[in-house]
This record gives C-alpha cells, sequence and structure tokens, in this order.
C-alpha cells in the first residue's frame, strides 16, 4: 500500500513531473486530433467520390467490334439486366459530354471579363449530364445535394420532385428554355440565379464525315446544387437526359450506368466480376475491364490519402517517445534526489520489486494524467475543429482552411474509439518502458550504500 501513498506524494511534490504529463498530452491529443482529421478526410473524401460516381460503374462504348457485336443504343436492355440482380439497389443511366458554359445578353460584358481571366477562364469547361431524375435520385445522391442547405445564397430548385420545372417567375422571351442544374460553386463564379439564362456551348462531330463543328443552346437555371465536393459543383450542369440527347443530336442516348448496391463492402467484388462475366457474354457492355467499382477510378486519390494518414501517425507518434524521454529523465533524477529515502525504506523492509513498483508507479500517474487529459483534449478538438476554424477565422480576419482548394467545404473528423484505445494504451506502454529502467536501478540500490550516499 505504501507504494500507491509514496509514488503519488513524491509525483505532486515534484513539480517537474507536469513536463512529462504536459508532453504525453500533448502527443496523445495531436495523434488523436490529427489521425481523426486524416480519417475524416479520407471517408470524406470516399463519400463524396461515391456520390458522384455511385458503387459501380458500366461504361459503354458505341463503336463496333471485330466480331461485329455492338453495344445496344438504348440503356434499357443494360439496366433491365442490372436492376434484376437481387444485390442491386438502383441503376441510372447517365449522357455525357463536354461543354463551355457563357452568359449573353446584359450579361455578356461580365462574361468576356470571365473568360478573359487567366485564372477564371477554366471555369468556363463543363460537364454535362444527362438523367432521368428518379432514377439518379435511386442510385446517386442528387437529391441529397439539391436538399442540401447552401453555403453562397439559397438558389434552390422549388419542387425536389421536378427539378427540372421552369423556375418560378421565370417569363421566357419567347419560346421557352430547357431547364438545367448547376453547382452552387459554378453558379457563385459566374454569379448565377434562378431564372438566369446560359449558352452552352459545345463540338459536334460528324459520323459519316468525321467533321467537327459547333454547337450551342441556351438553358435556364432551375436551381443549384450542393455536393458538398467543390470540384464536381466547380465543374457540373444537369439536364434532362432527352434533352441533352437532342441537343448532340448524335443519336447516342447514355455514356455510363451507374448501379447502387444494397451493401457494397459486402457484395461490392463479387457483382463487380458476376457483371464483367454475365454483362460481357450478353453484349451488354465491349469488355470485362468497362465494369468497374468507383475505387478503381480513385484508387491514386484514395492511396495518397492513406499514406499520408499513416506517415503522419508515426511522426506524431515520435512525440509521444519524446515525452517518455522526458518521463525517463525525471524519474532518473528523481532516483539520484531520493536515495536515502530508498536506503530506509529497504531498512524498513521494503523489497527490491516493491521499490521498482514504487518508481513505475510514478511513470504510472505521469502517463495517466497525460494520457486522459490528451485523449479527452484530442476528441473535443477533433469534434469541434470546424467550428473552431470557422471562429477563429472570423476572429482574426484571415481564413485558415481555404475550403475551395479541397473537394469539401468543411473541416472533417471521425472520432475511432478503438484508435483512442490503441493510442492511449500505446502511450502507456511506451512511457512505462522508459520509466522502468530508472525503477529498476533503484529497486536494485542496497541499503548501505543509499545511507551511505547521504
Amino acid at each position: 500500500m505504501y507504494k500507491y501513498f509514496l509514488s503519488w506524494r513524491y509525483m505532486r511534490a515534484r513539480r517537474t513531473n507536469l513536463i512529462g504529463v504536459v508532453g504525453i498530452g500533448v502527443g496523445v491529443g495531436a495523434l488523436i486530433m490529427i489521425l481523426s482529421i486524416m480519417t475524416g478526410f479520407l471517408e470524406e473524401t470516399k463519400k463524396s467520390l461515391r456520390g458522384g460516381l455511385s458503387d459501380i460503374i458500366l461504361e459503354t462504348d458505341q463503336r463496333m467490334f471485330r466480331d461485329g457485336r455492338r453495344v445496344p443504343h438504348s440503356p434499357a436492355p443494360l439496366l433491365e439486366a442490372v436492376r434484376a440482380d437481387p444485390r442491386v439497389a438502383g441503376a441510372c443511366a447517365q449522357l455525357s459530354w463536354f461543354g463551355m458554359l457563357t452568359q449573353g445578353g446584359s450579361r455578356s460584358a461580365y462574361a468576356t471579363e470571365q473568360l478573359a481571366d487567366p485564372q477564371k477562364g477554366n471555369l468556363s469547361g463543363v460537364r454535362l449530364f444527362g438523367i432521368d431524375v428518379q432514377d439518379e435520385y435511386q442510385t446517386t445522391e442528387l437529391r441529397a445535394a439539391l436538399a442540401r442547405t447552401p453555403l453562397l445564397g439559397d438558389e434552390r430548385v422549388a419542387d425536389l420532385d421536378d427539378p427540372f420545372a421552369p423556375p418560378e417567375g421565370y417569363v421566357p422571351d419567347g419560346r421557352p428554355l430547357a431547364s438545367c442544374l448547376v453547382g452552387e460553386q459554378l453558379a457563385s463564379e459566374w454569379r448565377l440565379r434562378r431564372g438566369s439564362e446560359i449558352w452552352i456551348t459545345t463540338a459536334l462531330i460528324d459520323a459519316k464525315s468525321g467533321e467537327v463543328h459547333p454547337s450551342d443552346r441556351r438553358f435556364v437555371v432551375a436551381g443549384t446544387f450542393r455536393s458538398g465536393e467543390n470540384e464536381m459543383d466547380l465543374q457540373r450542369i444537369y439536364l434532362a437526359r432527352a434533352e441533352l440527347s437532342d441537343f448532340l443530336g448524335t443519336g447516342r442516348e447514355y455514356s455510363q450506368v451507374l448501379v447502387r448496391l444494397k451493401d457494397y463492402e459486402r457484395d461490392g467484388t463479387d457483382v463487380q466480376l458476376d457483371f464483367q462475366s454475365t454483362l460481357t457474354q450478353q453484349g451488354l457492355v465491349p469488355r470485362p475491364e468497362f465494369v468497374r467499382t468507383w475505387e478503381d477510378y480513385r484508387r491514386p486519390l484514395l492511396g495518397a490519402i492513406e499514406n499520408e494518414r499513416v506517415l503522419m501517425a508515426i511522426m506524431l507518434s515520435l512525440v509521444v517517445v519524446v515525452a517518455a524521454f522526458t518521463v525517463f529523465a525525471i524519474l532518473s533524477m528523481m532516483v539520484t534526489e531520493k536515495r536515502r529515502d530508498i536506503g530506509i525504506l529497504s531498512a524498513l523492509g521494503a523489497t527490491g520489486p516493491g521499490i521498482t513498483g514504487l518508481f513505475v508507479l510514478i511513470g504510472f500517474w505521469d502517463t495517466l494524467l497525460g494520457a486522459t487529459g490528451g485523449a479527452i483534449l484530442g476528441v473535443l478538438g477533433a469534434v469541434y475543429i470546424d467550428p473552431f476554424e470557422r471562429g477563429l477565422s472570423h476572429t482574426i480576419g484571415v481564413e485558415i482552411f481555404n475550403r475551395k482548394v479541397y473537394l469539401f467545404d468543411h473541416i472533417p473528423a471521425i472520432v475511432n474509439p478503438v484508435w483512442v484505445g490503441v493510442i492511449v494504451l500505446g502511450a502507456f506502454v511506451i512511457a512505462l518502458l522508459f520509466a522502468l529502467v530508472p525503477a529498476w536501478k533503484a529497486g536494485r540500490l542496497h541499503p548501505l550504500d543509499a545511507l551511505r550516499y547521504e
């Protein structure tokens, strides 16, 4: 019992122990917070990319192959085959094409400046996506993106069930224009509102002559969407699939089919392999490599973030090791200063292992206080990092986290209780291993040698 009493008394009496406590707390807290943020970055990136690409992507190729086969021009047979699989929750066809956005009329002067600006000229290039609304809702996160609270002005669609309906109060000058949905970031850069008219220009290739000729058409903005992925919100415009097909006039009805599974983690690989085999045999996709998961598309990016998380964990672990060195130094000095106490305790009957345990307990209290405090601060820091950053940026007038640089518009953080436990346990193991060396020396000290020191 004396070990617990004396170890706590020694720890409190020597204020230099606070250095070890603070060092361990800072190391544990920083490790928990940074790993939580890196995990949030990884998961948020997955979520953003998954929302845009869905789980499995079936690409198409309208060219005729050497064996004379050609995939169907209509997506109906492919959709029917995919939806017949009980593991599939939804599927939709998309028609994609590249275009260029600009504005005419009273907005032409502003559009000219946008196109001439070397920093913003790239914003004129956009990806056009033709969709079937209800199928898209079942497969991707478009409905949530349309309903999500905007950050840059509220220009959401009036009716989620019919997002391509003409915007309220829109009075066309002549024939009514077809509606489109633009990303919130893109709308902000071009100062678009519900009812704004835009020109979309693209290049079409004549299938027979191979000649390239431009084509353009006006559309009215029915509303904006916020996916949370800045890149998507800067480059994507949604149109009705039939409207985009008519605009292109190439006869192409779809570019890809997106598939949402009921349980991607469980069935993703199996469904991909099954589709590669069956859909290729049925002539619905050209080759097996045309069936890919969303992770296949984004593997380099996801791998880079995962590597960064591992490297960050290794580097921050060194902070805990340095704090453990501090505990080692403090206990070594304490053993030297307490030689007389050690001799008295030994003379009163304390054993060598008991003396060793006494000084190990001092390291234990340092680690307990530091790791517990660091874990609490690390978890709180990870949970409230986004509102804290916003408040600090507002206070000092400097944007610390530039949300336009990243794929998402907030600082994500996911606190994994298992990782928190592993970090705290690791801090205990490292610190106690370092504390064991001076404690072992104290336990081996002979009582006569200890008293003679005085």
